[in-house]
């Protein structure tokens, strides 16, 4: 197997910059470097030179050895100064050795993967711990790197694998005179793990919210006051803002934080009927996100304006232009910024509520494994009310099962998603 090396941080001018070397060559490529090597997870202050002895830089070596490391290889990390001819000169060096090659993009994690370091779950999290940008999104991703998806799919597997060991018991003596029905205790781990599947499986949608961010549309008729609202809400001129009657023709997106949660408010085009067929498009477009969106904000011009649609759970009704005496139970002005505490508490308060029930899988692949589990369970239950005769279909219902939760955290049937998953890996992860 080739050593691979490459940046670890960030590129560009910093104080210090990681260069991460893995690999069976990895202590002799920076032995060429750097000389002498300090013990294993020491840190060690070392002078960096080229073959023909020119000083690189000043360096902390650390070595972590085959087993102890990320990588569950020899792994050695430089960190040097920050400066990009620096780390220019060293990798240089380092194309050198022999054996050393440039680490291609998420190549240190899916050696990781492939030694068994962590299970595929595990890697997601940590591509989406690297992308985060809200506190939810990084409490989640950490939630995920940690195992914690991997120890439930385990703690599932467990139960599910004694559930099928006693039905092919029963099958193994068939012609035998067994005197203890297993039903009973098969049905209680079929009925235990059900359940705990079907709620994890019920908070996927959230969690993938958390991930990839809730939607908020603000839905009303032309000339309201949505793209006023919105720039409110973003601190700037994100939408064009004008006294002419169907300006917003398509779905402007902002993207924010609220309440540690990442969101996408939406301006959609006036609700109306109209003529003009360009317009017509931006109408059939807003309802069409509207509807599509987490969460519905009708803003409201009148005391006789209605939502444009019938608004569903949780949605808000707001009445627009405090600043010319609208009145209402929620009353808000774009302009002079009247009520958009409130508002934003009450958008805040309903997503957060949404959170609560959010599950520790996050991706629409974990979602469709435990949906699979889940179907071959419910199957494998009503095998086992049939009696004994039938114990064989269930046991293989239980194992299809198996097999889905073992997909979950990568330990078959994903070969066919490593190469989209690791691409969206930096160089130096």
């Amino acid at each position: 197997m080739d050593t691979i090396y490459a940046l670890a941080s960030a590129r560009g001018k910093a104080g210090v910059a990681v260069v991460r070397i893995s690999g069976p060559h990895a202590f002799s490529a920076a032995r060429a470097l750097a000389g002498d090597l300090p013990a294993p997870r020491r840190a060690g202050l070392r002078r960096l030179t080229s073959a023909d002895g020119a000083l690189l830089d000043e360096a902390l070596v650390l070595l972590f050895e085959a087993g102890s490391s990320f990588t569950g290889e020899d792994v050695v990390e430089l960190q040097l100064h920050g400066s990009t001819a620096v780390v220019r000169a060293v990798l240089a060096e380092l194309s050198k050795q022999e054996g050393a090659r440039p680490a291609e993009p998420g190549e240190f994690t899916r050696r990781a993967l492939e030694n068994e370091c962590l299970d595929l779950a595990q890697v997601e999290g940590l591509a989406d711990l690297l992308d985060a940008e809200t506190e939810a999104q990084r409490k989640q991703a950490v939630g995920v790197l940690s195992g914690a998806l991997g120890d439930l799919a385990g703690a599932w597997r467990t139960d599910l694998i004694r559930a099928a060991a006693l039905l092919e018991a029963t099958i193994d003596f068939a012609d035998e005179d067994v005197p203890v029905d297993v039903s009973p205790e098969v049905n209680a781990l079929l009925d235990t793990t059900l359940v705990s599947l079907e709620c994890e499986t019920a908070g996927t949608r959230i969690a993938e919210r958390i991930r990839e961010g809730f939607e908020v549309a603000i839905v009303g008729r032309p000339n309201a006051g949505k793209s006023t609202l919105l720039n409110a809400l973003a601190g700037r001129e994100a939408a064009i803002t004008s006294d002419i009657a169907g300006t917003t023709r398509d779905v402007i997106e902002v993207h924010m934080e609220l309440a540690g949660l990442p969101v996408t408010v939406l301006d959609t085009a006036g609700v109306r009927d109209t003529e003009d067929q360009v317009e017509a498009i931006g109408v059939a477009r807003a309802l069409e996100r509207a509807k599509a969106a987490d969460l519905r904000v009708f803003l409201l011009e009148g005391v006789d304006d209605q939502p444009a649609m019938d608004p569903l759970n949780d949605d808000l009704v707001v009445h627009g232009k405090a600043d010319l005496g609208a009145s209402g139970d929620l009353v808000v002005s774009g302009k002079t910024g009247q009520g958009m505490d409130q508002l934003v508490q009450r958008i805040s308060s309903v997503l957060e509520t949404r959170v609560q029930g959010a599950g520790i899988a996050t991706r629409e692949r974990h979602r469709i494994a435990m949906e699979r589990a889940l179907f071959s369970l419910e199957d494998a239950r009503i095998e086992v009310q049939h009696g004994p005769e039938r114990a064989e279909f269930a046991a293989e219902e239980i194992r299809t099962a198996i097999r889905a939760l073992d997909s979950l955290v990568g330990h078959v049937d994903v070969e066919h998603l490593l190469d989209e998953i690791f691409s969206s890996f930096c160089l130096g992860k």
